[in-house]
């Protein structure tokens, strides 16, 4: 039994695996000046990434009709759009309508960044440095809806609520949610590949197939939902009024059960 476990774990040195997966080796560099500008795998594989969704977008949009009659491929187009826009709405409210093409283009962005190891490259999500921008552009963007909606006054007084004695922990709620998008991300796209690893060990042929269509593509469009439905949540609850007490526990309770649905 030992020996089998030893041999094992001389196939598998996921220390070693680990660690070149989370190094994020320099792809291309120049100089200006005395100045040394440098260009990652991460920031590279994102290029590409951006560039072919953008392509893409622009061959799918491409003849749309305002008016008459309409292709298939618009139609279709125009049902998910409409179905998406409908998803968010239920989130957030009217209010924050506004911010949902960028929800769906970060969703886009990180469901392809999770799923592209299947093509041979690194995935962006494994540099905890994309994460952590994302989740800081979130936060950003969460703040800034809330300043702009109730006002400086506003927002400082929403930090005393319920009462001012929990005001630090609001305070530090607005640091902690970054926190958990970027970690909650990052820690499941490296837990789904140590994972792997392991199970390729183990069983060699046949089942790390079934495994990785779950682990490379439902489960990195899982987390790229999660992030937006967070981020949506947020959103919501920055912009949100003063409440009816009815109305206000029936949404908090949608919330919490659909938190609790995702293990959030």
């Amino acid at each position: 039994m030992s020996a089998t476990f030893g041999q094992i774990m001389m196939k598998l040195d996921l220390q070693k695996e680990l660690t070149e997966q989370l190094e994020i080796e320099e792809v291309f560099s120049f100089n200006i000046g005395n100045v040394k500008i440098g260009f990652d795998e991460a920031t590279v594989v994102s290029w590409i990434i951006i560039g072919v969704l953008t392509v893409l977008a622009i061959i799918l949009t491409r003849n749309f009709k305002v008016t008459g009659e309409i292709s298939k491929r618009q139609a279709l187009l125009e049902m998910v759009y409409e179905k998406a826009v409908d998803f968010f709405k239920g989130i957030m409210g009217e209010k924050v309508e506004k911010f949902i093409p960028w929800l769906m283009s970060m969703a886009l962005f990180i469901g392809v960044s999770n799923t592209i190891g299947i093509f041979g490259m690194k995935p962006p999500t494994k540099s905890m440095q994309v994460t952590a921008a994302m989740a800081i552009m979130s936060i950003i963007l969460v703040e800034y809806s809330s300043f702009k909606e109730k006002g400086v006054a506003g927002r400082l007084k929403a930090l005393t609520k319920p009462i001012a004695i929990i005001t630090p922990i609001n305070i530090m709620e607005i640091f902690t949610k970054p926190l958990s998008l970027c970690m909650r991300l990052f820690g499941n796209v490296i837990g789904a590949f140590t994972i792997m690893e392991l199970i390729k060990a183990i069983v060699p042929v046949g089942l790390p197939v079934i495994f990785s269509l779950y682990f490379d593509i439902f489960d990195g469009l899982l987390q790229a939902y999660i992030f937006v439905f967070l981020t949506g949540l947020y959103l919501q609850e920055a912009v949100e009024e003063d409440e009816l007490p009815s109305e206000k526990k029936k949404r908090s309770k949608l919330r919490k059960t659909k938190k609790k649905k995702l293990g959030a």
